[in-house]
């Protein structure tokens, strides 16, 4: 039983593909005198992922300097983070506050 090899199919498409660019967002922490600074490491470290030192490092700067860049990420992660720390936030009754703003 002899075998026929398929057809050589050749085609040639044009593929247009579009990327939609999402802007890159700073997430800032601002200090407040009654949110346990426990409290902020552990938000840091729970929710945006930062490692101990990381999350300590970013709780002292906001504590001297008033605020502190938490992390650079697409806007539409940047917002549902924000949104998680602020609903661990209020849940434990502090109001510890995040702000976006585009990175330029």
């Amino acid at each position: 039983m002899t075998q026929t090899a398929p057809p050589e199919i050749q085609r040639k498409q044009k593929l247009d593909v579009v990327f939609k660019v999402v802007p890159p967002y700073r997430v800032i922490i601002h200090n407040d005198d009654v949110t346990p600074m426990d409290f902020v490491v552990d938000v840091l470290m729970q929710v945006f992922n930062l490692s101990l030192d990381s999350a300590a490092d970013v709780m002292l700067t906001a504590h001297m300097q008033g605020k502190a860049l938490v992390v650079v990420c697409p806007e539409p992660l940047a917002r549902e983070l924000v949104g998680k720390a602020h609903a661990a936030a209020r849940g434990a009754k502090f109001p510890l506050r995040f702000s976006l703003e585009p990175d330029e």
